[in-house]
């Protein structure tokens, strides 16, 4: 299964004052992979963001396994676990790399609609090509 992953040190603003990983910071660290998938495979979708598309999270979660501490690097994989006409489910990996392997720190998952502003409010869109071509190479299947 193929994986789109961004790397990520933990800087000591993300961290509680136990001096571990403050929860909230995996879901902001989702949202981060999710736009440099974005920047590196469908850029076109930058414009049509300016045009009128909105990517709106729709549903978010994370499952945590393990600590992170200020310093330590991260790295997210995400996959797409589905996708219909106008949403999207990202599945997401945290792992910390060691010399024996790695440590499985969470797991989180993130819904996204494609939607278009329109005078009368937000209505659905079709996810653009581009998108979609870029999704289709990291389906879970």
């Amino acid at each position: 299964m193929r994986a789109y992953e961004y790397t990520h040190i933990v800087g000591f603003e993300e961290t509680n004052l136990v001096g571990n990983v403050y929860y909230a910071n995996h879901v902001r660290w989702q949202g981060r992979c999710r736009e440099m998938f974005l920047r590196d495979y469908a850029p076109e979708i930058l414009d049509e963001l300016r045009h009128g598309l909105a990517l709106v999270t729709v549903r978010v979660s994370c499952e945590y396994f393990n600590e992170l501490f200020a310093l330590d690097k991260v790295v997210i994989r995400m996959t797409i676990g589905d996708i219909t006409q106008s949403r999207v489910t990202m599945l997401f990996e945290y792992v910390r790399p060691e010399l024996q392997g790695e440590t499985l720190i969470a797991r989180g998952e993130q819904q996204i609609a494609c939607m278009h502003k329109a005078d009368t409010g937000m209505l659905p869109a079709k996810i653009p090509d581009a998108l979609s071509a870029a999704l289709n190479l990291y389906l879970d299947d």
